[in-house]
Order: C-alpha cells, then sequence, then structure tokens
C-alpha cells in the first residue's frame, strides 16, 4: 500500500529541490517532518507542506498507520520555463530561465517483523 502527493510548478529549480530530497529519502515521516523544519534552504517549506499531504492522504484515504510510514521515493522534474529578458549593454538583451519543478512524494507502510 502507498500513498502519494504532488506538487506541481513549483517556482525552485529542480536542482535545488534534488538537494533536500536527497535528505529526506528512506527516512521515517516524523524524522523527515524534522529535518525538513530545521534545514535552511528555500525548498524545505514547500516539501514539507508536501510530506504533509502524503501524510494526509496516507491516513484518510488509504488507511494506513503513519506512524510505521517512511518516505519510500521522492523525485523532483523539470516543469514549465519561464523565459525572460534582461537588458545588456550596447542594446543587447540576455535570456533569464526562471525554473520550476514538479514533485513527487510517495509514502509506504514499513514492514512488521
Amino acid at each position: 500500500m502507498e500513498a502519494r502527493a504532488e506538487l506541481k510548478f513549483i517556482r525552485i529549480s529542480p536542482r535545488k529541490v534534488k538537494i533536500v530530497l536527497d535528505l529526506i529519502r528512506n527516512k521515517n515521516c516524523y524524522e523527515a517532518m524534522a529535518i525538513l523544519k530545521h534545514t535552511p534552504k528555500s525548498a524545505s517549506e514547500p516539501l514539507l507542506k508536501l510530506l504533509k499531504s502524503a501524510m494526509a492522504n496516507a491516513e484518510n484515504n488509504h488507511d494506513m498507520d503513519i506512524s510505521s510510514c517512511y518516505v519510500a521515493s521522492c523525485h523532483c522534474g523539470a516543469g514549465v520555463t519561464l523565459k525572460r529578458i534582461r537588458p545588456k549593454d550596447h542594446g543587447r538583451a540576455h535570456r533569464i530561465f526562471k525554473r520550476t519543478s514538479h514533485v513527487t512524494l510517495v509514502l509506504k507502510e514499513a514492514e512488521s517483523k
């Protein structure tokens, strides 16, 4: 049994989100929540909301025991890129790429021994 939550079009580069996702992969839900609360990265706040959403989905939709759930998989992909122009010297223009991300987080219940 697995519960999942998705976050789309988050205005943070996928490269920056993947750094934080690597910290919580294969961790217990409550341990992952503590890590996200104390990590000083911009991606931590939206990922904390995503984790809480996945936990709520597990509890309410799939009748899973939250205390035995862990982050089974989490991955981030590139979303649409907003293209902007920055004026430069001699009338030139340079492109600015404002990247977005799509994040998926999957929770599974740990096997009881």
